[in-house]
C-alpha cells in the first residue's frame, strides 16, 4: 500500500469512528441522561427554565455590585450567564479602565484630599427612571468605604462621573433614585464631623459627631451629577442606613432607617463593652421621614448653611421648616422598600422577627395633626409607632430586605439567620410561602422590583457564604446567587450561580429590551466625556510630532495594522499617543499596550484613546493590538525605539525576503480570485434589502472603506514588477490582498446576518 492509500485509509478510519462516536452519542435519550447524571424530573424543569439557547437572549439584565472590587458586574436572566465587568472605582485591565489617560482623568475624580483611592466597596446600584419605571439610560452606583457615587451611561456601559460627598467619612445609604431621577439619595453611615479636617474626640460624640443625608442633583441631559446644586441634610449621629424615595402618593418624600440610634461609643481595647452590644440594646432605632422637596425649596430660598463649601440644612432648620420626622422602628434595621403604589414602606429590624409595613397615609395625618409621641434628644418630632404603623408581620429570624412582585400587596423578604425567602402579602400581612435558600441571604431581588411596576417572574437570592455548593477552590469561597422562580403559588429554586468578584451587596435588574446601546462611536470620540477628542484623526492624517522632550503620536487602528508601525524618542521624551479606531463594524474593537510601560487601551470602534508614558530608558519595546481581532491579529505590531543620548545613525539595510516572480503572480492571481469572491458576495447583498438592516449597512460602509484603500496599489505593485524588484511588487499586490480579506470578512459576516434575519430579495 503506497503513502497516498495510507492517508486515505486513515482518513476513512478516522470519520468511521467519528462517525460511530457520533451515532453513540446520538443514541443517548433524555431518560439515558438523567440516569447517568442522576438528576430528577425537578431538576429537568429547572434546567429548562433556565435554559437560553445559543443564539438566543435573555429576557432581564441585572448589573450587581462588586463589592469589594469597587466594581459593577452585569449578568442575564434567567440564564444567569456573566456578560461584563464595568471599571468603577478601581482600575479594569480589560477595558484599560486606569491605563489610558481617558479613564484615568475620570478615576481622578474619586481622588480624596488629592491622593488616589484605587479601590472601592461598591454596595447599591439604582437605574434611572422615568415615573417611576426603570429607562435603562443611567446607572447608578456607591463606594461605600470612600463616601462617593458614579455615574455609568448605559449607552456604552462606562463610568462617567465620580462624585466625592464634601461631608461624610463613610456611607451605606446610596444609591436610590427619585421617581424622574431628578436627585439621588446618599446616607451617611458611620458618624464623624462633617467639617474636614477637624478632630473632636469621642467624648464629645454627641456634641460634635453627626450623621447625615445627600441629595445629589442629576442633569438627565448632561448625563451628570451637578455638586453645585446638589445638598444634605445634617442628622444626629445615628448610623443612618438604607434609603427609599417615595413614589405617587408619597413623591416628594424619602425615607433613610438607621441604627445604633443609642449613639454607643465603643472601646474594646480600653475596658467598655464593644460596639455591637451597645448599638442594639434598644428595642427601637429610628426611620428619618423626610419632605426633600421642601427640603429642595429651602435651600433655592438661601436658608442653608456652607459646609465644606456644600450646601447643608442645619437639623434647627430642618425641625423649623417641618421637613424632618422620626418614626420608631424595629432595632437594627436594614432596609427601607416602598411599595410600588407608593403607599406602605416596609422596614425589617435583623433583631427582631417582625416586618413593620408602614402606612404614609397615617404618618402624613399624623405630621398634619401634629400628633407627636415625643422629640428625640435633638429636638425632632417623633410619630408614634401605632400612629404609623399599618400591620407588623412576623416573618421568620433576621429580616432584612424587601422586593415587590407583579402581583398587588406581595412582597418577598430575605431572612438572614433562616437563610430563607418569604413570600407574604403585605396588605393583609399574611404568610404565604418560604424557600430555604444557601446561605445566610442578605439583599434580595427581583425583576425590575424597586420600580412602579415590577416585572415578577424571577427572584435573584443574594447569599453570603456558598460552603458546600460548588468545587472547593480555597477559603475564601465565591458568594452564591441563586435564582428563584416566583411566577407561581410556591417558589421554585433554579440555578446556583458563583459569583467570584468581590462581594456583591445589592442588584437591580431590567427588561433586556429597554436597554439600547450604541455599538460604535462617531468617529474620534472621547467616550469618557461622549464628546470629540481633541486628538482624533482620519485614515492618511496620521503623524508623529516632536517638540523639545514631548513626542505626540496621532494615530489610527484598523484590521490589521496600527499606524504608525514605528515610534521613536529619545530617552527621557515624554510620549502622548492617541489611537483612533477606525473600524464601524459591530465588535471590531482593538487595543494597544507597549511593552514594560504599564499602559493599555481598549478601544472600540470609532473610539478615540490616549495613552502617556515617559520613555525613561532606552531600548527597543514592541506595541501590538490586545484584542484579537483578525486573522492577522499578530501581524498588527510595531515597534517604539527609544534612543540613548547622543545617538546617530549609521547606513543600514532593512531585512529583505528572497521573492522571486513566481511569488509575485501567484500573489496577483490569489488577489484576482479574491476579488471574485468579493464581487459575488456585494451581488447577494445589493439584491436584497440589505439597507434595512443598520448593522449590515455598517459592516457594507466599513468593508468599502477597507477595499477603498487598494486604491493606487496596483499601479505601485505593477511599476516593482516592471523593474522586476519581486519583494516590493510582491508585497504590495499582498497588501491589496490584505485589504481584500477584511472586505470579504465583513461582507461574509453581512451576508450570514441577512440569511439568518430573513432578508428578502429586491424585486
Amino acid at each position: 500500500m503506497n503513502k497516498t492509500s495510507k492517508r486515505a485509509l486513515s482518513l476513512a478510519l478516522a470519520a468511521g469512528i467519528g462517525f460511530a462516536a457520533t451515532a453513540a452519542l446520538s443514541a443517548e435519550t433524555l431518560q439515558d441522561v438523567l440516569k447517568r447524571r442522576n438528576l430528577s424530573q425537578q431538576d429537568l424543569l429547572a434546567a429548562a427554565k433556565t435554559y437560553v439557547p445559543t443564539g438566543k437572549r435573555d429576557e432581564f439584565v441585572a448589573f450587581s455590585s462588586g463589592g469589594q472590587s469597587g466594581q459593577v458586574i452585569v449578568y442575564a436572566v434567567p440564564s444567569m450567564r456573566i456578560l461584563k465587568y464595568i471599571g468603577v472605582f478601581t482600575p479594569e485591565p480589560w477595558q484599560g479602565y486606569g491605563y489610558d489617560e481617558n479613564s484615568k482623568a475620570v478615576l481622578a475624580q474619586g481622588k480624596i484630599d488629592g491622593k488616589d483611592i484605587t479601590w472601592g466597596d461598591t454596595h447599591h446600584p439604582a437605574i434611572s427612571e422615568t415615573n417611576g419605571e426603570y429607562d435603562g439610560q443611567f446607572l447608578f452606583i456607591n463606594d461605600k468605604a470612600n463616601p462617593r457615587i458614579a455615574v455609568i451611561d448605559l449607552r456604552d456601559f462606562e463610568t462617567k462621573q465620580i462624585v466625592v460627598n464634601p461631608i461624610f467619612k463613610s456611607e451605606h445609604g446610596g444609591a436610590f433614585v427619585s421617581p424622574n431621577t431628578e436627585y439621588i439619595i446618599e446616607a451617611a453611615q458611620y458618624a464623624a464631623p462633617l467639617e474636614n479636617k477637624k478632630f473632636f474626640p469621642l467624648e464629645e460624640f454627641n456634641e460634635k459627631y453627626r450623621g447625615g443625608v445627600t441629595y445629589w442633583k442629576f442633569d438627565r441631559k448632561e448625563g451628570r451629577i451637578k455638586p453645585g446644586e446638589s445638598f444634605s441634610l445634617e442628622l444626629p449621629p445615628y448610623s443612618q442606613d438604607l434609603s427609599d424615595f417615595g413614589k405617587g402618593p408619597s413623591d416628594g418624600w424619602s425615607f433613610t432607617n438607621s441604627f445604633c440610634s443609642e449613639r454607643y461609643v465603643g472601646g474594646i481595647e480600653k475596658g467598655r463593652p464593644p460596639y455591637e452590644a451597645g448599638c442594639s440594646a434598644k428595642d427601637t432605632d429610628y426611620l428619618h421621614v423626610i419632605n426633600w422637596k421642601k427640603a429642595a425649596e429651602v435651600v433655592k430660598a438661601g436658608k442653608a448653611k456652607k459646609i465644606n463649601g456644600h450646601n447643608v440644612i442645619m437639623m434647627d432648620t430642618a425641625i423649623k421648616e417641618g421637613i424632618l420626622f422620626l418614626v420608631p422602628e424595629p432595632k437594627s434595621p436594614h432596609g427601607v422598600d416602598v411599595s410600588p403604589d407608593g403607599k406602605f414602606m416596609i422596614v425589617s429590624g435583623k433583631l427582631d422577627t417582625h416586618v413593620s409595613v408602614y402606612s404614609f397615609e397615617k404618618i402624613q395625618a399624623a405630621i398634619k395633626a401634629g400628633k407627636f409621641e415625643s422629640k428625640d434628644p435633638y429636638g425632632i418630632p417623633v410619630i408614634g409607632l401605632k400612629d404609623a404603623v399599618h400591620v407588623q408581620v412576623p416573618l421568620g429570624l433576621g429580616p432584612l430586605h424587601t422586593q415587590y412582585d407583579s402581583k398587588p400587596c406581595i412582597a418577598y423578604t430575605s431572612l438572614y439567620v433562616d437563610s430563607q425567602v418569604a413570600k407574604w402579602n403585605y396588605c393583609e400581612g399574611k404568610v404565604l410561602d418560604k424557600l430555604s435558600v444557601h446561605y445566610n441571604i442578605g439583599h434580595l431581588m427581583t425583576m425590575e422590583g424597586d420600580s412602579t411596576k415590577p416585572k415578577g417572574k424571577y427572584l435573584v437570592a443574594l447569599n453570603k457564604l456558598a460552603i458546600d455548593r460548588f468545587v472547593p477552590v480555597g477559603p475564601l469561597h465565591p458568594q452564591n446567587h441563586q435564582l428563584i422562580d416566583i411566577s407561581n403559588d410556591k417558589m421554585q429554586l433554579l440555578y446556583d450561580m458563583p459569583l467570584p468578584l468581590g462581594e456583591p451587596h445589592y442588584v437591580v435588574a431590567i427588561e433586556a429590551t429597554k436597554l439600547k446601546p450604541g455599538v460604535r462611536y462617531k468617529v474620534g470620540t472621547d467616550s469618557r466625556t461622549d464628546k470629540p477628542h481633541p486628538g482624533a484623526v482620519r485614515a492618511g492624517e496620521e503623524r508623529t510630532e516632536k517638540k523639545g522632550n514631548k513626542v505626540t503620536v496621532y494615530g489610527t487602528l484598523i484590521r490589521s495594522h496600527i499606524t504608525p508601525e514605528t515610534i521613536e524618542a529619545d530617552v527621557g521624551d515624554e510620549v502622548t499617543i492617541h489611537l483612533t479606531n477606525l473600524e464601524r463594524a459591530q465588535d471590531e474593537t482593538h487595543g494597544f499596550t507597549v511593552s514594560t510601560y504599564n499602559t493599555h487601551a481598549s478601544v472600540e470602534p470609532g473610539k478615540t484613546v490616549t495613552v502617556k508614558f515617559k520613555a525613561d530608558k532606552e531600548g527597543v519595546y514592541p506595541y501590538y493590538c490586545t484584542e484579537f481581532c483578525s486573522a492577522l491579529h499578530l501581524e498588527m505590531q510595531g515597534y517604539l525605539l527609544v534612543k540613548p543620548k547622543g545617538w546617530k545613525p549609521t547606513k543600514t539595510t532593512l531585512a529583505k525576503g528572497n521573492y522571486t516572480e513566481a511569488d509575485y503572480k501567484a500573489t496577483v492571481k490569489k488577489v484576482a480570485d479574491t476579488q471574485a469572491i468579493i464581487d459575488s458576495v456585494v451581488a447577494y447583498i445589493t439584491s436584497v434589502n440589505y439597507k434595512d438592516f443598520p448593522d449590515v449597512v455598517a459592516m457594507v460602509e466599513d468593508a468599502f472603506d477597507q477595499l477603498g484603500k487598494t486604491k493606487g496599489l496596483k499601479e505601485k505593485h505593477e511599476a516593482f514588477a516592471a523593474k522586476k524588484d519581486w519583494e516590493n511588487a510582491n508585497l504590495w499586490a499582498e497588501q491589496i490582498w490584505q485589504y481584500q480579506v477584511k472586505t470579504a470578512d465583513l461582507g461574509l459576516r453581512a451576508k450570514t446576518y441577512l440569511e439568518q434575519n430573513g432578508a428578502k430579495k429586491i424585486k
